[in-house]
């Protein structure tokens, strides 16, 4: 055949491509195992994180295998619920048979769309119970796990999280610990609207559900904001009906006491 032709640079280009093609989709293939180990190793950091498990550094320092156990030897139970608060379904929480609920860009359309929703509970043998909430960033999206005392309103730590954000800006909202420790002790209003502010100067006033937005990363803020209450609300008939049932079950027995 001649080297010269245009049919020899024609088949000689194809078989590039498809022995390239090829090799990529084997890669691909051998590597997803343990992309998808490392991607639950991760979720289950910044849920572990969020839940006061274990300090972020230490938890980052811990080979994956060791997370799984982790996780399994302090998660309680979890499970999904719809929009109504009702269970809908249960996930394992064996080390070697984990389900999550990760896909949350998923669940976060059907929220908005006031559709069928499998949404993730996660609550841990400390008593801690984590969700996670889900949206949209300045570049791309923001996401990340909010956990709760006993009493389903206060906040006992949050784990947050971006694809894109703008460095030393907006990727505050995972890089600095003094923004991750902002939440703990605040408390979320079941209720209101919103439930929590994360907005310039929130704080100012003394409100115990708000926290000042990062400086010079507003639009990040704002979407952390809005996913943070989308979120809050598609939990509230759960998380919400539990606090203030349990509020009044405390109540009962203080006045039996009395």
């Amino acid at each position: 055949m001649n080297t010269n032709s245009n049919l020899y640079t024609v088949i000689y280009t194809t078989l590039v491509v498809v022995v390239v093609a090829a090799l990529l989709s084997f890669v691909a293939m051998k590597l997803k195992p343990a992309q998808e180990a490392n991607a639950q190793a991760e979720t289950l950091r910044q849920m572990m994180s969020a839940a006061q498990i274990k300090p972020t550094d230490e938890l980052y320092a811990t080979r994956n295998a060791d997370i799984l156990q982790l996780y399994a030897d302090n998660i309680g139970e979890a499970y999904t619920i719809g929009l109504d608060g009702e269970k809908n379904g249960t996930l394992s929480t064996e080390k070697g048979s984990i389900e999550l609920m990760d896909k949350l860009k998923l669940q976060d359309k059907a929220i908005k769309a006031g559709g069928e929703v499998t949404l993730p509970v996660y609550v841990f043998r400390n008593g801690i119970t984590v969700i996670p909430v889900y949206g949209a960033g300045l570049w791309g999206p923001v996401w990340g796990y909010v956990a709760f005392q006993q009493d389903c309103h206060t906040i006992a730590g949050a784990y947050f999280d971006h694809e894109s954000e703008t460095p030393g800006l907006g990727a505050k909202i995972k890089d600095e610990a003094w923004f991750r420790e902002k939440f703990i002790g605040k408390t979320v209003e079941w209720g209101d609207q919103p439930a929590f502010r994360l907005e310039k100067n929130a704080e100012t006033a003394g409100a115990t559900n708000a926290v000042d937005a990062i400086t010079g990363a507003t639009m990040t803020s704002k979407g952390l904001n809005e996913a943070l209450n989308v979120w809050f609300k598609a939990y509230e008939n759960h998380l919400g009906l539990g606090a203030f049932f349990k509020a009044l079950e405390e109540h009962a027995i203080n006045e039996k006491e009395d």
